[in-house]
């Protein structure tokens, strides 16, 4: 048998090798070191793919290995439920794992892009953000991620309060990276190369440690306090197959049955245990409860307000409700003296088997898979209070089965003041694959290390369980037990958290990080090809220099010659290059001009938007939330990644001999003199004034130079002996009226960071000063009432309120300055210039003075 070619054998030996430690990993228990090694043999097997397609080919198969090594036993339940059995249900997993998996084929398409562009620094961090970003966009059926094999390490899970269970696996990810890389160096360059990665390897785990003993600390003081606790029983009654024992004795029978034996565990929880309050499984009563479908149905509804009241003690039992848009999934809150409180809508019901959405419902569907449900979404978040028979009462945030498993649910119940998690959940699916109970108990533990709030877990078949703050799982049944759980859950505010604050952060940070990578990336052009060897690769001198240049973009009259770091400092320009007077300029691509024009339009769209519904319908002042947040988003972060464009393509222009120079930070790209032909500046200045470059083949570089003052680079490529000239009179008319604009403008005063941002704060003070004053009766009255983040988001509030104002009122003024100076301009055109730079000094002035003798004026007219 003649074994595949070396590469093709590598490669699958390594999918095959982090597999087999992924599937030991998922087991949980005392294999969660592995979970800072799985990856390794993968990475080093991607080392050696050169194309984005193999990288592609790669995170398929090691997609479908990893479905196959950690959720084999997924396979056996869907073969279960649907009845279709195990070989089916193995094939649908095969099949849809990169659907079920997408972070792996994110992770090596990003890991693969970026690594031919930056180091394998970046490129950890990169790939390391695809994977969460993916997981925190396309979130999995059962919310798993790389982070939950850790939920054994007591001290490392903490991390998980400060960014879910994602920022454990970001963790993860950096390590197997590091240990990776370190094996690469030490392969290449030898030991001496192996200790800045080894470094970094081990440190990821220590700091955990350290981050993870520090909270336990605090967790452990603020537990210590005695407070009232409420003691609750949890009733696992082992009864599952509703369907099977419907068709055999009857829909009532089985509903008989089922509250028969509930009534008898919870009695014994009552009077053996002393439990105050009690927990049925979800769908534990398999109709409407409060809305009868029948007078038998009103009868069992009329039976379990009698027992609550016999008892005194409040129940919280798995139901259906229903409403005019359908049936929903839900637990009744049913208390002593009130009855049926509430209900509590599960937010997130199982695909198909639950809910079918709108669109792919329909009569077509339904005969292919008629196992599927018609029950509707619920409408998020709420919080019921349980009340003890001796007064102690407290707040819970319900969570029903796959709840529990999106971490902005249990967030938002922290927010709106809950103390503590109780979670509903029919696991029987899972009775004869207990790794898929494991790992649905280890998902949900994370929700109390999020919110920091106790958690009582109930379950059909197992696992029940009462979960601390910590995460740690104090006590559970086993799978397929009757049986009870009582115990005490103290009545405390949750400590405050990360995630508790921001939510579930971080997946979107992962993708604004990557936004902004790619922006920088867009923006830097491709990535270094080849050297053609009729390129001039580098000089004696920058031999010299340690520049060493491997590769060189080639174009049809110029070349790109990568820069090292540092080298700037290594060479003595004036020996080599002569500077310009133009400065500072940017070199775009085609998309990213297009990119940072599009924002910036964007932006000026929307602040258009914003001023006209001011003058219209809001009046003239910033008053409502959705102001700010429509400028923060549709404005200031258009023009922020505009600017980060701008400086990712940022070169300065320099004369090396016969050519021009346009140094980046990485590189260098010469364009000789003598083949520049013309100028053409933009006829749209957007993203701003600049020029394109036509050769004297009659080409255009492919690259646009945005800069504020075109005619200064035609000045200077002439006095340099380039015989560029501007294409036309109107584009010499173009380049005059940005020079005009440029001459105006004012290094410091037209500063976006002053003028938008020092000088909005200086005269938002003075009335935030007021305000903290009449409200709180001090100027920091907030922040000794609420804390200091209270009083910094007040102040941030009332800046970006003044700096909306402002960038409306600077815009109005732009707008008729530019005006004003271009009609003058067409009867004096000989004093464009100085005519813009009047205007501009007129604007500066009622827009630094004006304002604030318009203040005045209104404080001295009120009385």
């Amino acid at each position: 048998m003649k074994l595949p070619q070396r590469p093709v054998w590598q490669a699958l030996a390594g999918i095959a090798g982090s597999a087999l430690l992924l599937g030991l990993y998922a087991r949980g228990g005392d294999a969660w070191p592995l979970g800072f090694i799985a990856l390794v043999p993968w990475l080093l097997a991607l080392e050696r793919i050169r194309s984005l397609r193999g990288a592609l080919a790669s995170a398929l198969a090691m997609s479908i290995a990893f479905a196959l090594a950690v959720f084999a036993w997924f396979a056996i339940a869907i073969g279960g439920y649907t009845g279709l059995g195990t070989a089916a249900g193995a094939l649908a997993l095969v099949v849809a794992a990169p659907l079920l998996q997408p972070q792996w084929l994110a992770f090596a398409l990003l890991r693969h892009w970026v690594g031919r562009r930056h180091g394998p620094g970046l490129r950890a961090l990169a790939a390391a953000a695809a994977w969460v970003g993916c997981e925190w966009l396309c979130p999995k059926l059962l919310g798993d991620t790389l982070g939950h094999g850790l939920a054994d390490a007591t001290t490392l899970r903490q991390v998980a309060d400060l960014g879910g269970a994602a920022a454990i696996t970001l963790l993860l990810l950096l390590a197997n990276e590091a240990l990776a890389q370190a094996i690469l160096q030490f392969r290449r360059v030898g030991a001496r190369a192996l200790a800045r990665p080894l470094a970094l390897a081990c440190a990821l785990p220590l700091a955990m440690a350290g981050y993870g003993m520090y909270r336990l600390a605090e967790l452990r003081e603020t537990l210590s306090t005695p407070v009232p606790a409420l003691r609750v029983g949890l009733v696992q009654a082992n009864l599952s197959d509703y369907e099977r024992r419907r068709e055999e004795f009857g829909a009532y029978a089985v509903v008989r049955q089922v509250l028969d034996r509930h009534f008898e565990l919870s009695r014994a929880a009552i009077e053996h245990h002393g439990a105050q309050a009690l927990l049925w499984t979800e769908t534990v009563y398999p109709t409407t409860f409060g809305q009868p479908r029948s007078a038998d149905g009103a009868a069992l509804d009329r039976e379990i307000l009698d027992f609550v009241e016999a008892t005194r003690v409040p129940l919280v039992f798995g139901s259906y409700d229903l409403d005019a848009a359908g049936e929903y999934n839900s637990a009744a809150f049913v208390e002593p003296g009130r009855g049926l409180v509430g209900h509590y809508r599960k937010t997130h019901p199982f695909p198909l088997s639950e809910h079918v959405p709108a669109w792919l419902d329909g009569p077509t569907l339904r005969r292919w898979l008629p196992w599927t449900g018609h029950w509707q979404p619920g409408d998020g978040a709420r919080v019921y209070t349980l009340r003890g028979a001796d007064g102690i009462e407290l707040d819970v945030q319900p969570l029903i089965c796959l709840d529990d498993v999106v971490p902005q649910l249990a967030i938002d119940g922290a927010r709106l003041g809950a103390q503590a998690i109780v979670g509903l959940s029919n696991d029987a699916w899972f009775s004869a694959n207990p790794q898929g109970a494991r790992l649905h108990l280890a998902v949900a533990s994370f929700r109390s290390i999020e919110t920091r709030m106790p958690q009582l877990r109930v379950t059909t078949t197992g696992l029940s369980a009462f979960i601390d703050p910590s995460g740690e799982v104090l006590v559970r049944t086993g799978l397929g037990d009757q049986a009870v759980l009582v115990g005490e859950i103290p009545v405390r505010a949750p400590p405050i958290t990360l995630m508790a604050h921001w939510g579930d952060w971080l997946g979107a940070a992962a993708l604004g990080f990557l936004a902004l990578l790619g922006t920088f990336g867009f923006a830097r052009g491709p990535a270094t090809l080849a050297p053609d060897r009729r390129c001039r690769l580098a000089t004696a001198r920058e031999e010299e220099a340690g520049l060493n240049p491997i590769a060189a973009e080639r174009t049809p009259d110029g070349i790109a010659i990568p820069v090292s770091r540092g080298s700037h400092d290594a060479v003595d320009e004036s020996q080599r290059a002569t500077r310009t007077g133009v400065g500072l300029l940017c070199a775009l691509s085609p998309g990213a001009r297009s990119s940072a024009a599009l924002l910036r339009a964007l932006a000026a769209g929307v602040l258009l938007m914003l001023g006209l519904r001011m003058l219209l319908v809001n009046g003239l002042q910033v008053n409502s939330l959705w102001q700010i947040q429509l400028w923060a988003g549709g404005v200031l972060l258009p023009l922020l990644l505009a600017h980060a464009i701008r400086l990712a393509g940022r070169a300065r222009v320099e004369f090396d001999g016969p050519h021009l120079v346009l140094r980046q930070r990485h590189r260098r790209i010469e364009i000789p003199l003598a083949n520049i032909a013309r100028l053409h500046p933009w006829r749209l200045p957007l993203p701003g004034p600049g020029v394109d470059i036509e050769f004297a083949s009659g080409q255009r570089w492919k690259h646009g130079l945005w800069l504020a003052d075109p005619l200064a680079l035609h000045r200077t490529l002439a006095a340099a002996g380039a015989p560029a000239i501007f294409a036309d009179a109107p584009a010499r008319h173009r380049a005059e009226a940005a020079a005009a604009h440029a001459f105006a403008h004012h290094r410091w005063l037209d500063h976006a960071a002053i003028k938008f941002g020092l000088y909005p704060l200086l005269l938002a003070l003075p009335a935030f000063r007021l305000h903290q004053l009449i409200a709180f009766g001090g100027a920091f009255g907030e922040w000794q009432t609420y804390g200091a983040q209270a009083w910094l988001l007040g102040l941030c509030l009332w800046w970006a309120a003044w700096s909306l104002g402002l960038m409306l009122y600077a815009a109005l003024l732009g707008a008729a300055c530019g005006g004003a100076s271009a009609l003058i301009a067409r009867w004096y055109p000989t004093e464009r210039t100085r005519v813009a730079a009047v205007c501009s000094w007129i604007a500066r002035g009622a827009y630094y003075f004006g304002v604030p003798t318009w203040l005045l004026l209104r404080l001295w007219a009120s009385p």
